[in-house]
């Protein structure tokens, strides 16, 4: 048990404590504790996001090919935390992954209507070359590939390059739960020659 409860501390950072309760509710899976643990960390950075974020790191990636890289602006409460070398560290995985992954926009929402509009022409001839549907099947499967696309355009809903089982904002939550502070994405930008 102790083991298990190591293993699972190093992995989350959560505390001796939450951990050991995770373990009794998920009957000692490990699996089943991790996720546990990381659905109390999304209930904490949704507490913590009112919080003001005034500190941060702006932190780069250049790939090995030196053709392509990133900066991201990640913020922060404290400049203690700012200084934290995990907060660096995700900083720079951040931006790493917006080099490999060349995000459009930061959420979902963010996405212009303009854009859609054009999306949905596209999707609708690519449908009707598939034959005639009923209308409430075709607003369906509009609304699937919209919300597909916004998903695959949006830093925070892509699937991270280093965990493909989590999101960018999967990611910023585990953090923000380890860490105790409210973590933001105040920008970002990537080149490519």
């Amino acid at each position: 048990m102790l083991e298990k409860i190591k293993k699972i501390r190093e992995q989350t950072g959560a505390g001796i404590m939450e951990v050991k309760k995770a373990l009794e509710e998920a009957a000692g899976d490990e699996a089943k504790a991790v996720e546990i643990l990381r659905k109390k960390g999304k209930e904490k950075a949704m507490k913590k996001s009112e919080r003001t974020a005034g500190e941060g790191v702006v932190a780069a990636y250049i790939h090995s090919n030196e053709r392509v890289g990133a900066m991201v602006k990640l913020l922060c409460e404290t400049d203690f935390v700012a200084r934290n070398e995990e907060f660096k560290s995700l900083a720079r995985d951040i931006a790493m992954h917006i080099t490999a992954m060349n995000p459009k926009y930061l959420k979902p929402e963010d996405v212009p209507l303009e854009e859609l509009e054009k999306e949905k022409e596209i999707w609708m001839a690519q449908v009707s070359q598939e034959g005639e549907k009923p209308k409430e099947i075709m607003e369906k499967i509009m609304e699937g590939k919209e919300k597909k696309y916004r998903a695959e355009i949006s830093l925070m809903t892509q699937s991270y390059v280093k965990n493909p089982d989590q999101t960018i904002a999967d990611l910023i939550a585990e953090k923000v739960a380890k860490i105790g502070e409210n973590i933001q994405i105040g920008g970002f930008s990537r080149m490519e020659l």
